[in-house]
């Protein structure tokens, strides 16, 4: 079985910036992280590697320095890596990125299962996904709390969480899914895997490696781009109220009545 695990390198939340000129992320100078959402994503491709022996590929798309989460996922305890970096893959929209990365997991066939986590914290879309198993013709079953092999590891029982609860569902392998924090705990990594991944090489891909052309591929294979960035800007009169929860209640319903909000 291979399992191949999407990851992200984003921006520390406490950090980003936009560029004013290309309404893009500015990534240069900016401590970057792996995307938390990643790390269960990881670790449910570990859970099947310490139950079946699945072989495990993690992959990014990104500059030079996405290596550094690459190098992360292998000292948690994932085989090997692929580093999809690529100065035309600047600037690329979900659709951009789900493009390259469907073509990278072309390229690592056989591939059994993709894992993604639910969603990127800097884009938050939980577009790659889906979109991914779109391109590939694979079906897709996003926010995967808990999954179980079936039949000869050639099926999944997975239950997805809902609004209300959590659905139970049944997938033909290979498919693409997209794992939430309940799929299990990150695991912290462990020396021989720490030592392991500062000394494994990790392929980098470009374009043509994947056999795509320029113009398919970030911010010329793009439908969509960012037009204007901005704050929004504040809605009305604003007051704190202060004191104990009976006076701060007696002061809005005076607020209240005093501007003739019906009801009041």
């Amino acid at each position: 079985m291979h399992v191949v695990i999407c990851i992200k390198q984003v921006p520390d939340t406490k950090n980003v910036r936009i560029d004013p000129k290309t309404n893009t992320l500015v990534r240069q100078g900016v401590e970057s992280i792996t995307n938390p959402f990643d790390l269960y994503a990881i670790e449910a491709a570990l859970q099947l590697k310490d139950s079946t022996g699945a072989k495990t590929t993690v992959i990014t798309m990104g500059p030079p320095q996405a290596e550094e989460a690459l190098r992360q996922a292998l000292s948690l305890g994932v085989d090997d890596a692929v580093l999809l970096s690529d100065r035309s893959f600047a600037g690329a929209d979900t659709w951009a990125t789900s493009r390259t990365l469907a073509e990278a997991v072309r390229k690592l066939e056989p591939v059994d299962l993709i894992v993604c986590g639910k969603q990127a914290i800097d884009g938050d879309t939980a577009q790659v996904g889906p979109e991914m198993a779109t391109l590939l013709n694979l079906p897709c079953i996003t926010y995967v709390r808990k999954l179980d092999l079936e039949n000869g590891n050639e099926s999944m029982r997975i239950e997805r969480a809902t609004d209300t609860g959590y659905e139970v569902l049944r997938v033909k392998l290979p498919a693409v899914l997209t794992v939430i924090r309940e799929i299990g705990e990150p695991r912290i990594p462990g020396l021989r895997h720490k030592i392991r991944s500062k000394k494994q090489e990790i392929p980098v891909w470009g374009a043509a490696d994947l056999g795509l052309e320029p113009e398919e591929v970030g911010l010329q294979g793009s439908f969509t781009q960012v037009v204007k960035v901005f704050s929004p800007p504040p809605r009305g009169e604003r007051r704190l109220l202060s004191g104990s929860v009976e006076e701060m209640a007696k002061e809005l319903v005076r607020i209240l009545k005093s501007n003739n909000v019906p009801g009041f």
